[in-house]
């Protein structure tokens, strides 16, 4: 990604309504659908500036890597330990086998190779784990926030299942999300697009707007696994070793 996207996710990723919520989102994900247990052996995969760290110690003890030195500096810093240097698919820099939950947080749309990304992750898994990940959703809504963050492509349910499939994955639960606030998202774009602004996606706006809309985002937590959204900015998934329950 481009250095100003990292130094912008430091200072943002505690406070910024998307991250704040989404985390949220992601955590209820877990603990719901992937159902890991307690405590469980967690890897991250491409921890960026470790805003996820935190949220992911809730579940147990987890590593993580990280292929940017900038944001690996970031990241030791808040986690308290070493974040070594790692990249998919052929750095992986811890042992196969031994982890209940991979994370793959918006991760996989920065790697060219992804189906082979994913085969390698399956290999990090214990019998029976999971690999939760989350990545932006629909190729129609390319915009210049892909192309500031370095995205090879945006998914839909069904481009990501073959993916997964080709990497010897299943598809055990997908979900669209950010889906509440996917009219208001999709109209400021298209003006974005007319007016030939390109201001990133991520600038923090007023508090009480910032209240407002990480409100919204994180409410979609009560719906994981309880109903589908049609629609959203960001698309999440289980996926899980085909032949394992």
């Amino acid at each position: 990604m481009e250095r100003d996207v990292y130094l912008r996710m430091e200072q943002l990723e505690t406070r910024h309504w998307w991250f704040v919520a989404r985390r949220q989102v992601l955590s209820e994900a877990l603990d719901r659908l992937v159902r890991p247990p307690k405590p469980a052996r967690v890897l991250e995969a491409g921890c960026g500036t470790g805003g996820n760290l935190a949220m992911l110690r809730d579940f147990g003890a987890v590593d993580a890597f990280e292929y940017d030195a900038q944001a690996r500096g970031i990241a030791a810093r808040r986690f308290g330990a070493e974040i070594p240097f790692g990249a998919l698919p052929d750095e992986i820099p811890f042992e196969r086998g031994a982890y209940d939950v991979v994370a793959l947080f918006d991760v996989l749309e920065h790697i060219e190779a992804d189906v082979a990304s994913l085969a390698a992750l399956r290999a990090c898994l214990r019998p029976g784990g999971a690999i939760m990940l989350s990545v932006p959703a629909f190729p129609r809504l390319w915009s210049h926030h892909d192309v500031a963050h370095h995205h090879f492509r945006r998914y839909t349910k069904d481009s990501l299942a073959a993916v997964a499939s080709q990497a010897g994955l299943c598809v055990e639960h997908s979900f669209y999300f950010n889906s509440l606030l996917f009219p208001l998202a999709v109209g400021t774009r298209k003006l974005k697009a007319l007016l030939g602004k390109d201001s990133p996606d991520d600038t923090m706006p007023s508090a009480p707007v910032n209240s407002a809309l990480r409100a919204v985002f994180a409410a979609e937590r009560h719906l994981i696994g309880r109903l589908s959204l049609p629609v959203g900015l960001s698309l999440g998934a289980v996926l899980r070793a085909e032949g394992t329950e």
